[in-house]
């Protein structure tokens, strides 16, 4: 087959971003008539805890606790954790205004979405945070320059970043976990709360099972656990949401098993008991512990699984025909297969399919994405065939067709990550990704694996409503699922924002990698979690005031 060889230019990875949000004209009413203007009511003064008590409030959990945005943990993004905010409001009923966290100490962070090298190769510059960053492309769509999440690089050899201890003994927590308020730890799974080895340097680099944003709390470890060091916090109140990540990290890598396993609903219902157990999990620490769990929203909504279309690739019509040509040999073969019922009988083929897995290109923007299903049919013993029988005339043209034994090119049924954007169009082990090579399994989520990955939050919800109802005295429940499937356009809060369910700054309420919130995401949950918590305890805690939280910067140039 002949292999194709040309740039892409550009790719349409985000909508236009809105520049500036328009302003909501209000009349005060003490200017409009005096008479009947009176002050304000400090609703903070007035809070009451109802029957829970806040006087240590401690956080439990991953990326979102943590306060993880555009994809790293860094300390402005800690400052303005989901756990922070929270006790800010919880001052309100008698939480101390100090919030314990285990500062990072980075201005950028460490990037959860790019893999880099912690332990071995130190000389290259560290890629943290990102920001919406206008490049070299531009839309085909509108001809405007096209922003896009960019991860930011820190200088050559500033390694404040690096979560390596031997490089950067500055990584290292050196405070006592018992005084800790926040235990949210990125990008780890429910059971990996339960085990030492997720803080155990002695499994750097070798045991999949090891964080280092584990390890940074006790260095070397190996004996110590995230719900442990939690219980031993001795909080009087606390925030449990865990388990995102037990099908978002599969999501995020989509659907490969072999970068990020999904956790099986039987492990994740004995993982949670185990974790919160009132006999020998969190609320087994203290008999009047009390505290609110955290459900699980529809991930393929946020902007990190919608921002990419399934046919994002732009071509001039040079480059739409020269890629069609190049598939021309293997059109054929399946036109010729297409042809023949008794050879499509004889291995358990069918036009409809054969039909869908021709590739052709045409100019403008609308491309669909050339990839890999593993669901298909594999096409290698109809290809052997066909050689033996000399249709395929060389074993140089046979070999040429082994990586489209399963390809197709992408429908609107398919979901395409966020992070997918970054590698169409580049050069891959032999062509151009997504184009003349396809992408592989990591890079695409296809129907099957969208379904899984459903079915499993919608057990995990379950789990995590049952075991609420099960310890209903003790236990609230804040249903961030259904806040959130309602949550489809613009709100206007109480405050006189306006929040949207997406990236586009000033907004949007999530950050620049499209699933973590920026800060005026955090403080938008923090208002579903306070009315959980209100609810069910009778107590009068302010709704957060988004307006006091920055949402995601305008595109830097």
């Amino acid at each position: 087959m002949k292999k194709i060889k040309y740039s892409i230019l550009s790719l349409l990875f985000l909508t236009v971003l809105a520049c500036e949000q328009e302003p909501i004209v209000t009349v005060d009413k003490c200017i409009a008539d005096p008479a009947s203007c009176e002050p304000p009511v400090d609703l903070c003064a007035i809070a009451t805890p109802g029957t829970a008590s806040f006087t240590k409030f401690v956080a439990i959990g991953n990326s979102f606790v943590a306060g993880v945005q555009g994809g790293a943990l860094f300390t402005s993004g800690q400052n303005n954790s989901l756990a922070a905010i929270l006790n800010k409001q919880f001052e309100c009923v008698g939480a101390p205004a100090s919030f314990n966290q285990p500062t990072i100490g980075a201005t950028l962070g460490w990037n959860l979405f790019i893999t880099q090298p912690f332990l071995t190769d130190n000389s290259k510059p560290i890629l943290g945070r990102m920001l919406l960053q206008y490049g070299t492309s531009v839309s085909c769509v509108t001809g405007l320059p096209s922003p896009r999440p960019t991860p930011q690089a820190y200088a050559a050899g500033t390694l404040e970043a690096l979560p390596n201890p031997a490089a950067n003994p500055g990584f290292l927590y050196t405070g006592t976990k018992a005084a800790l308020n926040n235990f949210g730890i990125p990008a780890i799974v429910l059971g990996q709360a339960l085990i030492p080895q997720t803080g155990a340097w002695a499994g750097a680099g070798t045991d999949p099972r090891f964080s280092p944003f584990y390890g940074r709390l006790a260095y070397p470890g190996g004996s110590s656990t995230v719900i442990g060091d939690a219980a031993a916090a001795g909080g009087s109140f606390f925030l449990f949401w865990f388990g995102l990540d037990d099908f978002f990290l599969h999501a995020a890598f989509g659907g490969d098993p072999n970068y990020a396993p999904l956790t099986s609903s039987g492990n994740f219902n004995a993982y949670y008991n185990a974790a919160l157990s009132p006999t020998s999990g969190l609320l087994a620490s203290n008999a009047n512990l009390k505290g609110v769990v955290v459900n699980f929203p529809d991930i393929f909504k946020m902007p990190h699984f919608t921002s990419v279309s399934y046919n994002p690739i732009p071509m001039t019509t040079t480059q739409a025909s020269g890629a069609t040509t190049g598939f021309a040999g293997f059109n054929a073969i399946l036109d010729g297969i297409i042809a023949n019922a008794t050879l499509q009988a004889n291995f358990g083929l069918n036009s409809t399919d054969l039909t869908a897995r021709k590739v052709s290109f045409a100019s403008g923007c609308t491309n669909k994405i050339l990839l890999n299903d593993e669901t298909l049919t594999d096409l290698g013993a109809v290809f052997d065939y066909l050689r033996s029988v000399n249709v395929i005339d060389t074993d140089a043209k046979r070999a040429a067709l082994v990586p489209y034994q399963k390809a197709r090119q992408s429908t609107a049924s398919d979901i395409i990550p966020l992070s997918t954007g970054g590698v169409l169009g580049t050069i891959g082990t032999f062509g151009v990704l997504g184009i003349s090579e396809p992408l592989g399994d990591r890079w695409v989520i296809i129907p099957t694996e969208r379904d899984a990955i459903n079915a499993a939050r919608s057990s995990f919800n379950a789990t995590v409503s049952g075991f609420v109802t099960a310890n209903s005295t003790r236990m609230a429940l804040a249903d961030v699922s259904s806040a959130f499937e309602s949550f489809t356009t613009a709100q206007l809060m109480d405050d006189g924002v306006t929040v949207t369910p997406n990236i586009n700054p000033p907004t949007g309420i999530y950050s620049e990698d499209g699933v973590h919130p920026n800060t005026r995401g955090y403080a938008y949950i923090s208002r579903i979690i306070i009315a959980a918590i209100n609810a069910k305890f009778g107590a009068t805690i302010p709704l957060t005031k988004v307006g006091k939280y920055q949402a995601t910067a305008l595109p830097i140039p």
